[in-house]
C-alpha cells in the first residue's frame, strides 16, 4: 500500500544522505517534495502541514545543517517525526480478566469477521483459549462465515438460533466461555454500509452488557480519508480502545493510516496484511516508519520466520544441503515454508536496502510461479524426486502433462536444480564455486 509513498520518500532521503552539508534552501526543497509526496498519498492536509513544520523546526533549531553528516541527521529527524505521526510506541492489548471480552466493531465490508478469526489465531499462539461469538445476526451468511473460519482454524464458535437478538448472542457467549473454560471472548458484531443510529444504539447496548476489556474498530485502509470520518463517528459513541487497519496489502495510497492516529488520537493495534488467517501483524510505528523510508524491518522479519518456519525441518534440510543430499522433495518443503511467510514483496520490504527491489521481486517470483514449480514436483514419482537424473524425455512429457505445464518448464526446473546441487556439493567440500556459470542458482529456479 505504501509502495508509491515509500519510493518517493526514499528518493528524497537518499539525496539528503549524500550531503555532508545542507543549506536552508536545500532543506526547503526537500521538505516541499516530502509535503507533495504525503499529500499525494492521501495523508490529511493538517497532519502534513504539522509534520513538515516540526521537521523544519527541529532541523534548524538544533544546528543540524552545520554539523557533520547533516544529511543523515535530517533523515533521522524525518524518521522520528514519522514515528510520532504513527503513534510513537506499540500499544499492547489489555486482557487481564478471565474471560476477557474483546469486541470488534466497524462498517460492513471492513473485514470484521475475518479479523476476528485472525485475532483468535494470533492470541491462541500466545497461550489464550479464545471463543468466537457470532453476534452479526443481520448480514446474510455472516454466522456461517465465522463458523467456517472456526472450523478452518480449530477455534470454537458460539452461535444461537436464527432470530436471536445480537445482545442475547453476545451475553450468552460470555456465559458459555465461563462454563467451558475459555479465557478470551471475541465478539463479532454487525455493521452497516454507513454509520447510522440503530447500529450505534445496538453496539452501545452490547458493550454495556458484556463490558469489553478492549473495543477494536476495524477500518478498511483502502477507503482513504473516509476511514478517518468513520473512526471519528464510532469514537464519539463507543469506548474504542484501538484500531485494526485491514487490506494494508492493497494498492490504495494508504495515507489514512498515517492520518488516523494524529487526527483522532486512537492507537493502531494491528494491521491486516493478507486474506489468510495468519495475515495479521501487530502495529509497530517505528517498524512501519523504517519500511516506508527503506530502512527495512529486521525484527518483524525475524518474528515472521519464528512463527512460520518449522525449526526442526529447517535444520534437517540444512544438514542435507551441506551433505549434498538435497532432493526435489526437500525443495518443495522449502517452497511451502517460503509461501507461508507471505508475498515476496512484503518480505523484501523488511530487508534493509532491499525495499526498492520489492516490486521487481514480486513480479519475478509470483504465487503462480511457485505454484507451477510445486505442480511439476508433485507430478513426479517419489523415486524421480529423489533421483531427478533418471527423468528422461518420456518422463518429462508425462510430468508436463500431469502438472499442466510445458516440457520447457520441466527442463528449466531440472537444469537449475542440477546446478544448485552442484553448488551444494562444492560448498560441502569446502570449495568456493564460480558463481558466473551457475545459471542463477535458486533465483534461476524461480524466474520465468
Amino acid at each position: 500500500m505504501f509502495e508509491s509513498l515509500s519510493a518517493r520518500l526514499q528518493s528524497i532521503t537518499q539525496r539528503l544522505r549524500g550531503k555532508a552539508k545542507i543549506t536552508e534552501a536545500d532543506l526547503d526543497v526537500a521538505l516541499r517534495e516530502i509535503r507533495l509526496a504525503l499529500l499525494e498519498a492521501d495523508v490529511n492536509f493538517k497532519v502534513v502541514k504539522d509534520f513538515v513544520a516540526r521537521v523544519r523546526e527541529r532541523a534548524l533549531g538544533t544546528a543540524v545543517l552545520f554539523g557533520l553528516d547533516a544529511g543523515r541527521q535530517v533523515v533521522k529527524i524525518v524518521h522520528d517525526e514519522l514515528v510520532a505521526v504513527l503513534g510513537g510506541e506499540r500499544r499492547e492489548l489489555q486482557l487481564a480478566a478471565r474471560p476477557s471480552v474483546l469486541m470488534l466493531v466497524g462498517l460492513q465490508g471492513s473485514g470484521k469477521t475475518t479479523t476476528a478469526a485472525k485475532l483468535a489465531v494470533r492470541l491462541r499462539r500466545e497461550g489464550r483459549r479464545p471463543l468466537l461469538v457470532a453476534a452479526d445476526v443481520y448480514r446474510p451468511a455472516a454466522v456461517d462465515q465465522l463458523v467456517q473460519l472456526g472450523d478452518q482454524t480449530g477455534i470454537e464458535v458460539h452461535t444461537r438460533p436464527t432470530g436471536t437478538p445480537a445482545l442475547e448472542v453476545a451475553r450468552s457467549g460470555v456465559e458459555a466461555a465461563r462454563q467451558r473454560g475459555h479465557d478470551l471472548v471475541l465478539v463479532d458484531t454487525a455493521g452497516r454500509l454507513h454509520v447510522d443510529e440503530p447500529m450505534m444504539d445496538e453496539l452501545v447496548r452490547i458493550a454495556g452488557a458484556v463490558t469489553p476489556a478492549e473495543t477494536l474498530l476495524v477500518v478498511d485502509a483502502m477507503t482513504g480519508q473516509e476511514s478517518v470520518r468513520v473512526a471519528e463517528a464510532f469514537h464519539q459513541r463507543l469506548p474504542i480502545s484501538g484500531l485494526v487497519l485491514t487490506k494494508m496489502d492493497g494498492d490504495a495510497r494508504g495515507g489514512a493510516a498515517l492520518s488516523i492516529r494524529s487526527v483522532i488520537g486512537l492507537p493502531i493495534t494491528f494491521i491486516g496484511t493478507g486474506e489468510r488467517t495468519d495475515g495479521l501483524e501487530p502495529f509497530h510505528p517505528d517498524r512501519l516508519a523504517q519500511r516506508i523510508l527503506g530502512m527495512g524491518d529486521i525484527l518483524s522479519l525475524v518474528e515472521r520466520v519464528q512463527e512460520t518456519v518449522d525449526r526442526d525441518e529447517a535444520e534437517r534440510v540444512a544438514q542435507r544441503m551441506m551433505e549434498a543430499r538435497f532432493t526435489l522433495e526437500d525443495f518443495r518443503s522449502q517452497l511451502n515454508q517460503v509461501k507461508q511467510m507471505g508475498p515476496i514483496g512484503q518480505i523484501m520490504q523488511m530487508i534493509p536496502g532491499a525495499g526498492q527491489m520489492a516490486g521487481a521481486a514480486q513480479q519475478a517470483v509470483d504465487e503462480g510461479q511457485l505454484t507451477r514449480i510445486e505442480a511439476i514436483i508433485a507430478s513426479m514419482t517419489p523415486d524421480e524426486r529423489r533421483r531427478p537424473e533418471i527423468i528422461k524425455a518420456s518422463r518429462r512429457r508425462r510430468i508436463a502433462l500431469g502438472s499442466g505445464t510445458s516440457t520447457a518448464d520441466v527442463n528449466r526446473l531440472l537444469k537449475q536444480f542440477a546446478e544448485m546441487q552442484k553448488l551444494m556439493r562444492q560448498l560441502g567440500g569446502g570449495r568456493i564455486p564460480k558463481l558466473g556459470g551457475m545459471g542463477g542458482g535458486l533465483r534461476g529456479l524461480l524466474e520465468r
